[in-house]
């Protein structure tokens, strides 16, 4: 028993595929199979959950193992985790100070109990890429939780020696034959989502910085949350469309390309311009269907729902592209090898964060000075201005939460921001309705019945002028 580092590649996939790659031509002849049934655990109220840890007990034909493991830096497909793995007797957690459960839990460690079980039949090859050697694993079964049950298809490829790289070149082995994504959810992660009510969308999480971090620890730690959110909106859409999932995985595509936007002076000018250039083709395929989502939800006019399916379905074709997964997959490995940051990262990112902070409040503040004699094209660089200063602020916050008077302050920046955002969107609505259903052949007056632009303009020059009295919370 000992503590262990860990670097796997995930990567999900659907069964139809996984019945594939169990005939994938180029697997070593040599493989184990193994039933595995692994009962996780903690207390009631999900206290190791939320802390980012998992205890399990998974037994093996007779051969029982404990696991404890601490999620700590994972990003989108990439996990490299802190492990404590010890033999055990029986089907009940040993928590003594072999682990830090004990520790972690305090008295609550007598609350430990069952939460859910996962159930696979594991196949696992030795396999060999550009010198590492890489366990191969294909995992197929269920999470059962609470009475519900979802399905596992996986494959994990973790590096035993050698170059993380050659995980990313097996990837796009297997992928040339066989669809692959990046996976985002430990077997743990999916156990406690199902004893919950399943998400129709799933919305940025807090990025857990701190001021010790470096301007590089922390692009990493956001870029990840940013990819993460959007594998998880990802996976929704491709299991079912709702407009909500649709509109969170473009979230999550504008927050990537503003932290790629506010770190460009730490990045490679290359890499910046290869990404926001993919990125920025993403959202533009999926932005026409959510136009008409937007505009269905808004007049409510059975006129839009032919073109608005047809957007729809575009915009599913796409995401099952190969062109999608391999962005997906270049993100991923460009993290995981560090981002190419160089020295300039090495500074502590909170005086970073806030010169960043600083000048985008500095050019709104003047930028919409007068807003309401902006031409349209103005107001609307004013408005994604904002929604930059939005993630940027969300993106740091825990840089600056150490005290009581800038998380007071940080509460009314936000609230200002985001009520500026709102005015400014639907003035630009009302700019862009014309175009959208002039694309589509419908006529302008399903467009009817929206707000007055002069009472709109008055609105955001009055949000305007009470963002710009909003103190900053990064001082």
């Amino acid at each position: 028993m000992g503590l262990q580092p860990e670097i796997e590649l995930k990567l999900d996939l659907t069964p139809e595929a996984a019945e594939m790659f169990a005939q994938w031509p180029f697997l070593p002849t040599e493989s184990q199979t193994a039933a595995l049934h692994a009962t996780y655990f903690d207390t009631p109220d999900h206290q190791l959950g939320k802390r980012g840890m998992s205890l399990r007990i998974r037994r093996s034909g007779r051969r029982r193992v404990q696991t404890v493991k601490a999620d700590g830096h994972e990003g989108a497909g990439l996990f490299a985790r802190d492990e404590w793995e010890m033999p055990v007797r029986g089907a009940t957690p040993v928590l003594d100070d072999r682990t830090p459960v004990a520790a972690l839990l305090g008295e609550a460690v007598g609350q430990v109990d069952r939460m859910f079980t996962v159930d696979v039949q594991r196949r696992t090859w030795m396999v060999t890429q550009d010198g590492a050697t890489i366990e191969l694993v294909l995992d197929r079964g269920a999470v059962l939780a609470a009475g519900r049950e979802q399905a596992i298809c996986e494959i994990e490829l973790e590096l035993k020696a050698g170059d993380p790289a050659a995980l990313f070149a097996l990837a796009r082995r297997i992928d040339a034959d066989i669809a692959l994504r990046p996976g985002v959810l430990s077997k743990a992660e999916r156990g406690y989502r199902l004893t919950a009510a399943l998400p129709t969308a799933f919305r940025a999480e807090p990025v857990a910085l701190d001021p010790a971090m470096t301007v590089g620890q922390a692009f990493l730690r956001i870029a990840a949350s940013c990819l993460r959110q959007y594998r998880l909106n990802e996976a929704l859409l491709l299991d079912h469309y709702t407009p909500e999932a649709l509109h969170q995985a473009r979230v999550a595509i504008r927050r990537m390309r503003s932290a790629l936007k506010l770190f460009s002076t730490v990045l490679q000018a290359l890499d910046v311009t290869r990404f926001q250039n993919e990125l920025r083709w993403l959202a533009a395929t999926l932005g026409e269907a959510r136009d008409l989502d937007v505009l269905a939800a808004r007049i409510g006019d059975g006129r839009i729902e032919g073109p608005r399916a047809a957007a729809q379905g575009r915009a599913l074709q796409w995401l099952a592209s190969a062109r999608v997964r391999m962005l997906l997959l270049d993100l991923v490995e460009w993290l995981a090898l560090g981002a190419g940051l160089g020295a300039k990262a090495d500074r502590l990112a909170a005086p970073f964060a806030a010169t960043r902070l600083r000048k985008l409040r500095k050019r709104i503040s003047k930028g919409g000075k007068p807003m309401a004699r902006l031409s349209d094209e103005a107001r609307h660089k004013v408005r994604k201005e904002a929604k930059r200063l939005r993630y940027g602020a969300e993106f740091f916050t825990g840089l600056f939460d150490n005290k009581k008077k800038r998380r007071r302050r940080r509460k009314i920046f936000l609230g200002r921001l985001e009520s500026m955002q709102d005015v400014l969107g639907t003035l630009n609505d009302l700019v862009t309705t014309p175009v959208t259903l002039a694309r589509h052949g419908l006529p302008a007056d399903i467009g009817t019945g929206r707000a007055e632009k002069a009472d709109l303009l008055t609105a955001a020059a009055q949000a305007h002028d009470e963002f710009v009295d909003a103190r900053r919370f990064w001082t």
